[in-house]
C-alpha cells in the first residue's frame, strides 16, 4: 500500500467518526488551593466539538487521496 493511500484511509476513518461522534471530553486535575502537605484539587471536564464542515472536508480529502493513490498504483 502506497503511503499516499494509506494517509488517504486514515483520513477517511477519521472524517467518518468525526461524522458519527461530534464530541468528545476530556478531564483535567487543577490545584485550588495548597497548604503544606495538603493540597485541594478539582477534576473539570471540557466537552469539545468538532464542527461538520471540518469532518466532511477531511473525508473529502481522504477520498481524493485514496482515489489518487489507487490511480497512480494503477
Amino acid at each position: 500500500m502506497g503511503k499516499l493511500l494509506a494517509v488517504g484511509v486514515v483520513l477517511v476513518v477519521l472524517g467518518i467518526a468525526g461524522l458519527a461522534v461530534p464530541y468528545f471530553t476530556t478531564q483535567h486535575k487543577e490545584n485550588v488551593a495548597k497548604v503544606g502537605d495538603l493540597a485541594l484539587q478539582t477534576t473539570q471536564t471540557d466537552t469539545h466539538t468538532i464542527p461538520p464542515v471540518v469532518s466532511g472536508g477531511v473525508l473529502v480529502v481522504g477520498l481524493i487521496l485514496v482515489g489518487a493513490g489507487a490511480f497512480r498504483r494503477a
